[in-house]
């Protein structure tokens, strides 16, 4: 019997497209779905972007690349991360890939070696993707529980009880998916505090949200004094520039771009060559944009945890950041009688019409936390308004008491 590997058949998912698929299935039988499920931008591509990619196609940039991405697009992305971030980054120091996602997986095979017990410290509720690739490329997943009781901020003494010597890498995510946190400077200096104890330790700081910050301003642990050379940037045009589809992302590390790009190199082979040419028109084109979008989000963002707050059995905490919100439904749950947050989002999709997704897609449920579910506000105000007052009526509607 053929069979298939253990690690591919263990190997995770992003079930957020699990629940989309089953909305797209509801909307063809003609469903009525305010879909809040997928983080993705629900504005097109400014035209000036697609234009630089239509030039790049018609001037014959349609080949193979250089590995770690073409010359111009590198340039760029290095004076994006110095202005940005306030460092002082050269372009052979950056790498470009086929979106942000694939440097996850590139950090890890860079810095941990398969069945030594390297350990990976990631944020949980996170990226699903995290956990996956960290079994799928044999290191150990350790979790750093992000709590609602601690405003989402990370826990310093926790992870300096969690870092040991087996510890190859720390995954940050600011601004974070699920819960919307931020991470302050203050707290990226006692981080690095801990981190520079560790000589093999480095730091995988995912920022692909980091133009989508409402209060404060962005920080990346890069910039602390002494974690340049050990931290991966990861950013992209995907959120800034609404281009999730045209798959263009990118990393930095003076150590590491060189085996970043033989990665690359041994996978990808190169990012399609006029996409790159799209994120050069990106990141060198006029700002206006990508401005008028993250202003878009604040709105919404006030819209939607307002809504929330007002509905019974439903406490939100106002985000900070990237266009989600991760409302504690704990209450909300005993009041309808679902029994956890994954029921409860079941229930609002096939008998409201409200698609979400529960914390069961972003990890492990952390003990004493509660009941969550993640809605994306990527969404027009009339959608967000009537998902609430679906959400709303279906409470009360649905009330044991």
């Amino acid at each position: 019997m053929l069979e298939i590997s253990e690690r591919t058949r263990n190997l995770g998912t992003e079930t957020a497209f699990d629940v989309l698929k089953e909305v797209n299935e509801m909307v063809r039988g003609g469903k009525s779905v305010m879909n809040f499920c997928i983080g993705q931008p629900d504005f097109d591509t400014p035209e000036y972007i697609k234009e630089g990619a239509i030039k790049a196609i018609r001037e014959g940039k349609t080949g193979y690349t250089p590995s770690a991405g073409i010359p111009e697009l590198r340039e760029a992305v290095a004076e994006y991360f110095s202005r940005t971030r306030g460092l002082d980054v050269k372009p052979d120091w950056v790498v470009v890939a086929c979106g942000a996602k694939p440097f996850i997986g590139y950090t890890i095979l860079a810095v941990t070696d398969y069945g030594r017990g390297h350990e990976v410290i990631y944020p949980n509720p996170g990226f699903p993707i995290y956990e996956s690739l960290i079994r799928a490329y044999g290191a150990v997943p350790v979790p750093l529980p992000i709590l609602e009781k601690n405003e989402f901020r990370i826990d310093i003494e926790y992870l300096e009880k969690i870092i040991n010597e087996r510890t190859r890498l720390l995954i940050l995510n600011s601004p974070h998916n699920p819960t919307g946190g931020v991470l302050d400077m203050d707290v990226l200096e006692q981080i690095a505090d801990i981190v520079k104890r560790y000589k093999n330790l480095w730091v995988l700081s995912d920022e692909i949200y980091s133009q989508m910050v409402y209060d404060g301003k962005f920080a990346s642990i890069a910039s602390v004094d002494g974690m340049q050379e050990r931290t991966i940037i990861v950013d992209g045009v995907s959120k800034t520039y609404a281009m999730t589809g045209w798959r263009i992302g990118f990393a930095t590390n003076p150590k590491l771009a060189y085996y970043l790009a033989r990665w690359v190199t041994n996978t990808e082979s190169c990012a399609p060559h006029p996409n790159q040419y799209a994120a050069l028109t990106a990141l060198t084109g006029p700002q206006d944009e990508p401005k008028k979008m993250v202003e878009c989000f604040r709105r919404r963002r006030e819209i939607i945890v307002d809504g929330l707050n007002s509905i019974k059995g439903i406490k939100c905490l106002k985000p900070r950041g990237a266009f989600y919100v991760w409302p504690n439904v704990t209450e909300a749950c005993k009041i309808v009688g679902a029994r956890d947050s994954e029921n409860f989002r079941a229930r609002l999709l096939y008998e409201a019409g409200v698609a979400v997704l529960s914390d069961i897609h972003f990890g492990h449920k952390n003990e004493g936390d509660g009941e969550h579910i993640r809605i994306s506000y990527a969404a027009s105000e009339e959608t967000i308004k009537e998902g609430l007052r679906r959400m709303k009526a279906f409470i009360e509607e649905n009330s044991l008491y």
